[in-house]
């Protein structure tokens, strides 16, 4: 049975995921899950996945949610020797570090100031902002100290591919990350420079950001249990 990964099409970790199944060479059946019509939170999606969130991966009735553990997942079993997730344990530990910094540290933030808004009824504040800068600010010194070309070593990894889908939600509402964060950016602008492929999964996401962020998508239809849905007015 052929590999399936339901997910959307500008949601970072769905786009993290797609980005490390092109690098990787598997092949797989891309089953779009429409957010706005709340595929997600459908009886038969939370069958796949009790959280309700996106992506799932379906390796042939085996199912895998949460965007880092399909990463691993797939390296682990697919290209147990790629590089892309190193066995060496001090390699592997940074790999890992950098997922869960971005899990819980780094998109977080990034989420709550630039995707809530634009989908649900919040707004960007200053203390979000700061909470930003903050993350941004670790993420710039790891990377200052480390001095490599990517986030976990020189080499690209699994790793990188969650902080690029990350970063990408600041430059698609024009977030100044190059000069607040240089060195953030010289990665950034390095993985799309070595890896155009890869950076091109990503992009079309991006321009859907960008999209939304200047015409939120109508969500009117959607309850969703947590989220206030946002109330479009007509300009």
């Amino acid at each position: 049975m052929k590999m399936k990964l339901y997910a959307v099409s500008d949601g970072p970790p769905s786009l993290a995921v797609r980005m490390a199944l092109e690098a990787l060479n598997i092949s797989y059946e891309h089953i779009s899950v429409d957010y706005g019509k709340a595929e997600h939170l459908t009886a038969e999606y939370e069958k796949m996945n009790p959280q309700k969130e996106i992506p799932v991966l379906d390796d042939d009735g085996f199912f895998l949610s949460e965007s880092n553990a399909i990463l691993q997942y797939l390296c682990d079993k697919y290209a147990p020797e790629s590089e892309l997730y190193p066995k060496d344990p001090k390699q592997r530990a940074l790999v890992n570090h950098r997922l869960c910094f971005n899990l819980a540290f780094l998109y977080p933030q990034i989420s709550a100031y630039v995707m809530a808004p634009i989908f649900f009824d919040y707004q960007r504040t200053d203390i979000g902002l700061k909470k930003l800068n903050l993350a941004l600010e670790a993420f710039e010194t790891y990377l200052k100290k480390s001095a490599t070309a990517y986030v976990a070593g020189n080499g690209l990894t699994i790793a990188d591919f969650p902080l690029v889908t990350s970063v990408m939600c600041l430059e698609a509402i024009e977030f100044d990350v190059k000069g607040k964060y240089p060195t953030v950016f010289k990665w950034y602008s390095g993985f799309k420079n070595a890896y155009p492929k890869l950076w091109a999964i990503s992009e079309k996401g991006m321009a859907e950001i960008a999209e939304f962020e200047k015409n939120p998508p109508d969500l009117s239809g959607m309850v969703h249990p947590i989220h206030p849905i946002k109330k479009l007015t007509s300009k």
